[in-house]
């Protein structure tokens, strides 16, 4: 299956995803791929097999989400110029979101932006990360607060590479599926809360659904100035708990599940949302043994880290609630009494 992004703005970015087996890939240039260890162990070799270029580099980095930083892109950006790569190089992101978002960062700053590939190899990255040309590092005050908007020339999906993703890594992708779902279309959430996602053909179906969505979002707008913040439900709470917890305590997709648990009780606080489609999505998000519970240890705290989310502006903090499931509203009206009366309701969790 191949969904296409063409840019509503710039005629001049088009590429496709494609959802199938990896095919082989030609090149009549250098490229460097961009891994790290953990997935270089599994399927390096079978990307090795995969491409052909004037020249192939491997640039290994570390694993994880607290090696995303300045330091890291610039040890990627040193290997690439030891390498001599030129300006019509390309790099190729193999890896899940920590690796794509760094490589297309990387990308957009060599030599004032070469093009770059992504290939994803988790279910987050596939679902997610890998479509839309966010790029970006974490920093002390939050995450993903440096980067680009910097579009690859492609998305190669191929859910072979899933076979040796843990069970964990693979429950936090599906936060993402479970997140398009509830904002943007109700009949594929009622799909999710039947599927068995275990099977092949209805994973696939499961991932082109949630790119589909994706593609439409971006197409409209790329750089967030409207519909795509609607990407970012669960995404305001979560980027405060990954920050208190120093990335160390939860994936990405776990956070989010519990940020859209948050943001679903705010959004019940204001008459959006019953109690009875706070359960369903709870409990959906629990079938696939996702976190749906945090303690706030300081209300006010966990509150002022919000103007710190890049949707923020003007000190007033836009919220992307839920309007029942399959609906959404962008709220920069809150009063800051009501959220940290949710956040309240949080502080006793156990």
């Amino acid at each position: 299956m191949v969904i296409p992004i063409q840019l509503e703005n710039n005629e001049n970015i088009r590429y496709d995803i494609t959802i199938d087996k990896l095919p082989h890939l030609t090149f009549d240039t250098k490229v460097a791929i961009v891994t790290n260890p953990t997935v270089s162990q599994y399927h390096l070799d079978t990307l090795l097999a995969h491409i052909d270029a004037k020249a192939l580099h491997v640039v290994t980095i570390p694993d994880g989400e607290e090696y995303k930083n300045l330091e890291t892109v610039e040890t990627i950006l040193n290997e690439l110029f030891s390498h001599k790569l030129d300006r019509k190089s390309l790099l190729i992101a193999f890896g899940g979101g920590v690796i794509g978002d760094m490589t297309g960062f990387t990308a957009s700053l060599y030599q004032r932006g070469i093009g770059f590939i992504q290939i994803p190899t988790t279910l987050l990255a596939q679902v997610d990360a890998s479509v839309g040309g966010k790029t970006g590092v974490n920093n002390a005050f939050g995450k993903n607060l440096v980067g680009a908007f910097y579009q690859p020339k492609a998305v190669y999906i191929d859910t072979e590479f899933l076979k040796t993703l843990p069970s964990r890594e693979f429950a936090a992708g599906l936060a993402e599926l479970i997140k398009m779902a509830v904002m943007f279309d109700r009949e594929f959430f009622e799909f999710l809360e039947t599927a068995d996602l275990n099977d092949k053909v209805t994973l696939e179906k499961a991932i082109a659904r949630s790119v589909e969505l994706k593609a439409w979002v971006v197409n409209q707008d790329e750089k967030e100035a409207g519909i795509r913040a609607v990407l970012n439900y669960g995404h305001t709470f979560a980027h405060v708990i990954e920050n208190e917890t120093a990335y160390k305590t939860y994936l990405h997709g776990e956070a989010v599940a519990i940020g859209m648990v948050m943001a679903n009780h705010l959004a019940h606080a204001l008459g959006l949302m019953s109690e009875e489609e706070i359960k369903r999505v709870e409990t959906l998000l629990r079938k696939h043994n996702l976190p749906v519970i945090y303690t706030v240890l300081d209300v006010d705290a966990f509150y002022d880290k919000f103007f710190l989310d890049k949707k923020s502006m003007n000190d007033k903090i836009k919220f992307i609630l839920p309007n029942g499931i399959g609906q959404f509203e962008m709220r920069n009206d809150i009063e800051a009494a009501a959220v940290k009366k949710v956040l309240s309701g949080f502080a006793g969790a156990n």
